[in-house]
């Protein structure tokens, strides 16, 4: 469910919506969510000051808390 609803957020933002791949990876009590986009989206993703970057991870820390689960997003190249 958390690895759908960020990659549905960072396709809509992107230009190249094909190369988004979102990675789960338990590490404990966290779940980690790793998104990958192309080179030229990543400013996309990230947003000025990472604001955009910061949004998303609003988003999936209120949709955690329902599950009562800790979910990181990391975006990486």
């Amino acid at each position: 469910m958390m690895v759908e609803l960020v990659e549905a957020i960072a396709k809509a933002l992107v230009d190249h919506p094909e190369q988004v791949s979102v990675r789960e990876v338990e590490s404990g009590q966290s779940l980690v969510l790793e998104l990958r986009v192309a080179a030229e989206d990543m400013g996309k993703v990230i947003g000025k000051q990472g604001r955009i970057a910061k949004a998303i991870r609003v988003v999936v820390k209120a949709a955690a808390t329902k599950m009562n689960k800790r979910v990181l997003v990391e975006i990486v190249q």
